[in-house]
C-alpha cells in the first residue's frame, strides 16, 4: 500500500478486499453479520468504506470467512491501522463525517464530473463567495466556524490548481447559479472572473445549461461523479443530501448517471460560450457594484 494514499481511500480498498472475500465464501452480509451478532448495516459500512475498519474487525471477519493465509490476515490488519489514520481535513473538528469521507475520496480521484444546479462548484468558489454561501446554508454556525469550512473549501482546490497531476474537472452548472447575487454584487463579479480564469486551465471543463434548455437530466439536483486513477477503486457516483449523503457505486447506477452526464454536455453551452456568457454577467455585477458604491 502506497504511503501516500489517504485514510478514506485505504478503507474503501480493504472494505473491498473483506468484500471479496466474503463473496468467494458464498455468504451474504446478514449471514456474517448474525455469525458475529452485530447489524447488517455495520458490515454493509465496512466493506463500503463508510465506517472505520479496526484490526478487530479484520480478524473476526477473516475467522468467519476461514482465512488460512496468516500473511493475508497480517497485510489485511495491517491496512486497518492503516486506515484508522487521520487525514489533514480531520484538523477541522466542524466537518460531518459524511463531508470528510467525500473530501478523503475527492482527494484520491483522478478526475470529476460535476452537475451544480444552485451554486458554484465548492472547487471554483471564492474566498468570499464560500463565505456568504457557507452562512447562507448554515446561518446557525459563527463566523470562526465559517472561516475554518473556507479554509477547507480553499485547502481542497489545490488539486485543481496544482501543476502535477491536477485534478481532471468537468463542471456543468445552470444559469441560475450564475445569476444569484450570493455575497452581493462586487463578490459575484469576482467570482465570475475567477470561473472564466479557472475555465481556461487545460484540464478544467466549464458549461452553463442556459434557461433555453428547458428541461433536461439535470432537473432532479446535484450530483459529482468521481474516478480514480487506479484500477480497483470503481467509479463512485456522490448525491448530496441535507443531513446525510448518498454514494452509489453499482455498475449499473454509475451508468445511469454518467448517461445522464452526457445528455448534460450536449444540451449546455459550448465552453467557449460559456466563457463569453460568464464575462457578460460578470460586467453586468460590476456595474451594479459600482453603482451601489456611489
Amino acid at each position: 500500500m502506497a504511503g501516500n494514499v489517504n485514510p478514506t481511500v485505504r478503507r474503501r480498498r480493504l472494505g473491498q478486499e473483506l468484500r471479496r472475500l466474503r463473496e468467494d465464501r458464498g455468504m451474504t452480509a446478514e449471514e456474517v453479520a448474525d455469525r458475529l451478532l452485530v447489524s447488517q448495516s455495520k458490515i454493509s459500512r465496512l466493506e463500503n468504506g463508510r465506517r472505520s475498519i479496526s484490526p478487530r474487525d479484520v480478524r473476526d471477519l477473516c475467522g468467519v470467512y476461514d482465512v488460512e493465509d496468516a500473511k493475508l490476515v497480517e497485510s489485511l490488519m495491517q491496512m486497518a491501522k492503516e486506515s484508522r489514520q487521520q487525514g489533514w481535513w480531520h484538523a477541522f473538528a466542524e466537518l460531518s463525517p459524511s463531508y470528510s469521507v467525500y473530501i478523503g475520496l475527492e482527494t484520491d480521484a483522478s478526475s470529476l464530473r460535476v452537475y451544480e444546479p444552485q451554486v458554484v462548484p465548492g472547487l471554483l468558489q471564492t474566498a468570499a463567495y464560500a463565505a456568504a454561501v457557507i452562512s447562507g446554508a448554515l446561518p446557525e454556525v459563527g463566523q470562526e466556524e465559517v472561516r475554518s469550512r473556507v479554509q477547507v473549501r480553499m485547502r481542497r482546490q489545490e488539486r485543481v490548481w496544482e501543476d502535477r497531476a491536477p485534478l481532471r474537472l468537468w463542471a456543468v452548472v445552470d444559469e441560475s447559479v450564475l445569476r444569484r447575487a450570493i455575497g452581493g454584487a462586487a463578490t459575484m463579479a469576482d467570482q465570475l472572473r475567477r470561473l472564466e480564469e479557472s475555465s481556461r486551465l487545460p484540464h478544467v471543463t466549464l458549461q452553463v445549461m442556459p434557461f433555453s434548455a428547458g428541461a433536461h437530466p439535470g432537473v432532479n439536483g446535484q450530483y459529482t461523479i468521481l474516478e480514480f486513477s487506479e484500477a480497483a477503486d470503481s467509479t463512485v457516483v456522490y448525491l448530496e443530501g441535507g443531513t446525510s449523503d448518498l454514494y452509489l457505486e453499482k455498475p449499473h447506477d454509475v451508468q445511469h448517471y454518467s448517461i445522464m452526464y452526457e445528455h448534460l454536455r450536449a444540451q449546455a453551452y459550448s465552453p467557449e460560450q460559456t466563457r463569453s456568457f460568464i464575462l457578460q454577467l460578470a460586467d453586468e455585477f460590476e456595474e451594479q457594484a459600482q453603482e451601489q458604491e456611489r
